[in-house]
């Protein structure tokens, strides 16, 4: 039941990707009692901050390469790198104090081939990696909502 929700919040996520983006939120308090977070890094606080991030990222990589919709296209990928630039772009994307310096999406994937069901499958894996690393739901519908503009770039066949 909640992989279908997580199925249904994916879908809803890049039905909303063409719309413009919101006005930043102003500053919020993600705990009773705590100083606020400035809107541009909350998200980053949320998923847990790099070391978090880190976690997940390990193990969206392990997950990917054990799902046979997938694995095949990270074969002969440097693991170390891939590991890296993904939690450097979660951390980036999610407002953290990271710096990117992988390819950009589109030329990253454009001699892949990854259709929207390859797409999907990724957005899974990336979700249980999320929920086992403890992020709660809210900050991991977050984080998709701010990528899900990329899956123009992903989505190449």
């Amino acid at each position: 039941m909640k992989l279908l929700f997580h199925v249904m919040t994916l879908a809803l996520t890049l039905a909303l990707a063409s719309r413009p983006a919101p006005a930043q939120p102003a500053p919020a308090t993600d705990r009773p009692g705590t100083a606020p977070v400035p809107a541009e890094d909350a998200l980053y606080q949320r998923l847990g901050g790099r070391e978090t991030i880190q976690r997940f990222t390990n193990d969206f990589y392990e997950r990917m390469l054990q799902d046979r919709r997938i694995a095949h296209h990270f074969d002969g990928v440097n693991a170390n790198y891939l590991k890296r630039v993904l939690a450097d772009y979660f951390c980036v994307v999610a407002g953290g104090p990271c710096t990117y310096d992988g390819v950009n999406m589109k030329d990253a994937h454009a001699h892949l081939g990854i259709d929207r069901a390859a797409f999907n499958a990724l957005v899974e894996q990336l979700q249980l990696a999320m929920d086992a690393a403890g992020v709660p739901f809210a900050a991991q519908n977050q984080l998709l909502a701010r990528m899900a503009f990329s899956h123009r770039d992903i989505i190449t066949k």
